[in-house]
């Protein structure tokens, strides 16, 4: 015989139980204490009485479900004709749910190697879809720019400007010194390999060389991937979120035109300027080493500069520059527009922006470096 219950809310004589009362939140922890010693009897019951049942919402229908347990289906069909409809309907509801959530997830049977084939195929799926998506809206900019190079008084030139302002100047300083290092690096590694096969002097050659060609502008792009991608996402996002953009859209303004246009503009001009800044910082750190380490005056340095490397190499480096700065901007504004309208779906694009910037920079870097090779330059 079940455990005897006399509460405001449940009374259980035998194997039978008499439900009455408000079963609320307000009353939760009462009728979730009487239920609980219901259950305790060793005779389960199996005779339920609902018609004196007062308000029920979710919280009070979680407990008579537990109350009714393995006879639910039988319970509800038996109250019926004593419940109103939407009780029912609500008791139906918050059973399935209940229900949906006991269920655990099946553990896959397939095979590790399956598994592995999957994941690889899902991926490979994504980055096909989300190519195809920052084409798309590539070629949506260049459509925007095209139709509206014939009108500059749609061009937002102070939306530019600020944006100058913030992707370019206030980047100097970072870029500056992480160039100047990475230049000393690369000095210390060409004096300390260079030294064994007594040519310590070509490490001015190896310092211009590489920071004219290759190194200021890729440090300067990954930078602005990871500072500047992010921001236009994060910018972009929040107005997505916030609706803003359909804002925009209701009032008859482009969106492409009034927030990427100016962006992809500023970044156009930011990064070769910074690129250049790049160079120059960098063989300022590798002079800095030679004057230190291997007593080559700054005088000397620049003269090497000027007799051994021409200035093709500089082109070849800043010629990269534009296409980095155009793509960066892209994939950062574009996944800002990708945005679903959560906090945590900000965050993903975010970060999906900054790792698509640096992936995409490193690759054209690399078939960059092949071309020039092939054609000998």
């Amino acid at each position: 015989m079940s455990v005897s219950v006399d509460s405001p809310f449940l009374v259980t004589t035998a194997q039978q139980a008499f439900v009455r009362g408000d079963w609320t939140l307000v009353n939760y922890a009462q009728i979730s204490a009487s239920v609980a010693t219901a259950l305790k009897g060793p005779q389960p019951i199996t005779r339920y009485d609902l018609s004196a049942l007062g308000n029920l919402d979710t919280a009070g229908a979680s407990l008579l479900i537990e109350l009714l347990d393995t006879n639910l289906a039988n319970a509800i069909a038996d109250q019926k004709a004593k419940l109103p409809p939407e009780r029912l309907a609500l008791l139906e509801r918050v059973a399935l749910a209940l229900k949906d959530a006991s269920i655990p997830t099946k553990a896959s049977n397939s095979p590790t190697l399956t598994q592995l084939l999957a994941r690889i195929g899902s991926a490979t799926e994504r980055f096909y879809k989300q190519a195809i998506t920052l084409m798309g809206f590539i070629g949506l900019i260049l459509s925007t720019i095209s139709r509206n190079l014939a009108h500059p008084r749609r061009w937002r030139l102070t939306a530019v400007v600020a944006q100058i302002e913030d992707t370019g100047f206030n980047a100097v300083p970072i870029v500056a010194l992480l160039t100047f290092m990475v230049g000393a690096v690369v000095a210390f590694l060409g004096a300390t390999i260079l030294k064994d096969f007594g040519a310590s002097i070509y490490t001015v050659n190896l310092v211009a060389f590489s920071f004219l060609r290759e190194f200021a502008v890729l440090l300067t792009a990954i930078l602005m991937a990871g500072r500047t991608a992010s921001a236009f996402t994060a910018q972009i996002g929040s107005m997505k979120a916030n609706e803003e953009i359909d804002a925009l859209r209701a009032q008859g303004l482009d969106p492409i035109e009034l927030l990427v246009i100016p962006r992809v503009s500023a970044l156009l001009v930011s990064l070769p300027l910074l690129t250049f800044v790049g160079m120059i910082a960098g063989m300022a750190g590798g002079a800095l080493v030679c004057a230190l380490a291997l007593d080559i005056s700054p005088t000397l340095f620049i003269t090497m500069v000027q007799q051994n490397i021409g200035v093709r190499h500089f082109v070849l480096g800043m010629a990269k520059a534009p296409i980095f700065a155009f793509l960066i901007a892209a994939i950062g504004c574009n996944e800002g527009f990708q945005v679903s309208g959560s906090a945590q779906s900000v965050g993903e694009h975010t970060t999906s922006s900054v790792v698509q910037s640096i992936f995409v920079v490193i690759l054209l870097d690399a078939l960059a470096a092949l071309f020039y090779m092939e054609m000998g330059w």
